[in-house]
C-alpha cells in the first residue's frame, strides 16, 4: 500500500471488535510515534497505552459515549509545556502541534497494521489527569481508541476539493 492509499484507508473508527491487539502491533505503532518530528526535536510528549481492563474502564468515563466502550485499548497522548519549543518572536507554544504530529503517526501506523483509531479531543481533561495520576506539567491532549474495526467497510470521506484549499 502506498502512502496515498494508506491515508485514504484511515478513518475515524467508532465501533471495535472484541479482541485484544497483539503486543507486537502496539510496539510497532509506538515506534512510529517515537520517530515523529517535533519543533527543535524537543519531543514534548508522553503516551500512556491503556489496555488493563480496570484502568481502561475508568478512562472511558472521561468520554461518556457508548461507542468508546468497545475499544480494547486507549492511547492517551500528553504534552509537556515545560519541554516544548516556544517561538522566540511571539512565544507560541508548540506542544499541541508536536503532539498532533505524533498522534497522526499513531493513527496512520495503526491503519497500516489493520487497526482503527479515532482522535478524541472533547474529553474531561481533569478527570483523565486524575485517573492517570499525571503531574501538573503533563496535559492530556487527545484520547486515541485503538482496535480492530467492527466493520471492514471504509466510509467515503467528505473532503473539500483541492482547489478550495490552495491559494
Amino acid at each position: 500500500m502506498n502512502f496515498l492509499e494508506l491515508v485514504k484507508a484511515r478513518y475515524s473508527v467508532r465501533n471495535y471488535e472484541e479482541r485484544p491487539i497483539e503486543q507486537n502491533k502496539l510496539d510497532y505503532i509506538m515506534e512510529c510515534v517515537r520517530l515523529a518530528p517535533s519543533a527543535v526535536n524537543f519531543q514534548p510528549w508522553k503516551f500512556a497505552v491503556i489496555t488493563e481492563k480496570k484502568l481502561l474502564e475508568a478512562l472511558k468515563s472521561a468520554y461518556p459515549r457508548e461507542w468508546i466502550k468497545t475499544a480494547p485499548c486507549i492511547i492517551v497522548a500528553c504534552g509537556d509545556h515545560n519541554v516544548a519549543w516556544h517561538r522566540k518572536l511571539d512565544n507560541k507554544d508548540h506542544t499541541d502541534v508536536d503532539v498532533s504530529i505524533a498522534v497522526e503517526h499513531l493513527c496512520l501506523a495503526a491503519a497500516e497494521q489493520g487497526l482503527g483509531t479515532c482522535w478524541v479531543c472533547n474529553f474531561d481533561v481533569p478527570l483523565c489527569k486524575e485517573i492517570l495520576g499525571l503531574p501538573a506539567n503533563i496535559e492530556p491532549v487527545a484520547l486515541v481508541p485503538v482496535g480492530y474495526p467492527a466493520s471492514q467497510e471504509v466510509p467515503e470521506k467528505n473532503r473539500k476539493p483541492l482547489q478550495d484549499i490552495l491559494f
